[in-house]
């Protein structure tokens, strides 16, 4: 079975208005999958609905063959899945220490140390190491972006899920994070990732799936959507 599967979800915000309307994909365990569309398509949605912050009207999500379709997103990361969310969502007034403590509120309840998965993160990250003691709102965005891998990183999942991790990064430090991405996967992490760089994060990946107003339109290996004509011409500037 895989680590990770979702069958007909539909689901919606707030307001009612539904945004996916029966969308299907999985992970598989220590697999890189990536999400691709436009703007409004759909992607951000089906992570919020994995981690439970959005009103799903039918459909299925089952993780390690267990169904947390109406879990609590508290319950949903103690059982290993840790989201990335776009824009980063760090706290500014925290420390970088500090919000990696948070990340950790799951083992340091049970009295346990975070310090193997801190040192772990300082080992993939030097810059959060040399700043531990400065506050969130002091670092580059790129040092926050790093932060908030590093900080969903602690609380030792099994999926981690990533929203535009890329946003606003300048070329360097987007290299930088793909490169992290690859690392932390080729140690036995799934991942489900959605970008707006489509060709890096098909080039990173091993399968994608395509995302058209709520609705998956196609999937495949990296290797044949980054050859296929319709993805060129949509997504991979011809």
């Amino acid at each position: 079975m895989p680590l990770l599967e979702i069958k007909d979800l539909q689901a919606s915000y707030g307001d009612g208005v539904e945004v996916l309307h029966g969308v299907s994909l999985s992970v598989e365990k220590g697999e890189f999958v990536t999400l691709i569309g436009a703007n409004g398509a759909g992607k951000t949605t089906t992570l919020r609905s994995i981690m439970g912050l959005t009103s799903r009207r039918s459909g299925t999500i089952a993780f390690r063959e267990r169904d947390i379709t109406n879990l609590a997103t508290a319950e949903i990361t103690r059982l290993g899945i840790s989201l990335v969310p776009e824009g980063r969502g760090i706290f500014p007034g925290l420390t970088v220490y500090e919000n990696l403590r948070v990340g950790a509120t799951r083992w340091l309840r049970y009295g346990m140390s975070p310090g193997r998965e801190l040192e772990r993160v300082y080992h993939l990250f030097p810059a959060l190491a040399e700043r531990r003691n400065q506050f969130g709102w002091s670092l580059s965005g790129g040092q926050q972006q790093m932060l908030a891998i590093a900080r969903a990183l602690v609380a030792r999942p099994d999926l981690l899920l990533l929203d535009e991790p890329s946003l606003g990064l300048a070329p360097n430090l987007v290299d930088h994070v793909f490169d992290t991405l690859g690392r932390i996967n080729d140690q036995g992490l799934s991942i489900l990732l959605v970008e707006q760089n489509a060709s890096m994060a098909l080039e990173a990946s091993d399968r994608g799936y395509v995302i058209q107003r709520g609705r998956v339109v196609m999937h495949s290996s990296s290797e044949a959507l980054i050859e296929d004509d319709d993805v060129k011409l949509a997504y991979l500037g011809g």
